[in-house]
């Protein structure tokens, strides 16, 4: 374990392949399973009996962040720091969209479809008819550009965390795999989805903000 890096050695492990990846990957785990209970309980008692849940979750998106966003960090601070602060962002979005309920597992058996996308699940209570119909048309197209630009295994792994929010540990235990396999898999999924969807003209925040109106 080595979890005291500086900046640059932080960067280059997460940046690398094989063990020194996998050894940043795990020191940047314990760091936020340290750090984010404190920082969070204010907004969720660590007596719920969510808490655990929510705080891996939060961990193990964070590390995913981190990772899409390696190339941002422009190291004004502490990496740990910049990566403790995008925790805390996550954590609170979390709350605010009840993502730390616990969610049933049954549509990770295969060949299982949800009936909608997790934002659909988190947006205005009372949309309009067109709003409606306008999200109908989104889920429908991100649904078809995960089949088009995925591999069958990236397609698998996607919908069972991103579409039907299986914790990311149940889905490598599922599957045989690792989180840090998960972690790398993930995060080549999103790069090849944001590549097609920039090809589309569109971008995450447009695809969000169909949901927020």
């Amino acid at each position: 374990m080595q979890i005291n890096r500086d900046n640059e050695t932080w960067l280059a492990d997460l940046r690398a392949e094989g063990a020194e990846k996998e050894a940043a990957l795990d020191d940047l785990h314990i760091v936020l399973l340290r750090v984010l209970p404190s920082a969070l309980s204010r907004w969720l008692p660590t007596t719920s009996s969510h808490f655990e849940t929510f705080i891996e979750d939060t961990a193990q998106e964070t590390i995913l962040r981190v990772l899409d966003r390696l190339d941002t960090f422009q190291g004004r601070s502490k990496f740990t720091t910049w990566v403790y602060k995008i925790g805390v962002n996550i954590g609170l979005g979390q709350l605010r969209l009840r993502k730390w309920q616990e969610v049933s597992l049954d549509g990770l058996e295969e060949g299982s479809q949800p009936d909608e996308m997790p934002s659909e699940r988190f947006a205005s209570p009372n949309p309009s008819p067109e709003g409606m119909l306008e999200r109908k048309n989104v889920i429908e197209m991100v649904q078809q550009v995960m089949k088009e630009e995925l591999t069958p295994h990236q397609h698998k792994v996607m919908m069972a965390v991103a579409v039907q929010g299986t914790p990311l540990n149940v889905v490598a235990e599922r599957i045989g795999s690792n989180r840090n396999a998960l972690y790398k898999l993930i995060h080549d999924a999103r790069l090849r989805l944001k590549r097609r969807l920039e090809r589309e003209g569109l971008s995450p925040a447009d695809l969000l903000a169909v949901f927020n109106e």
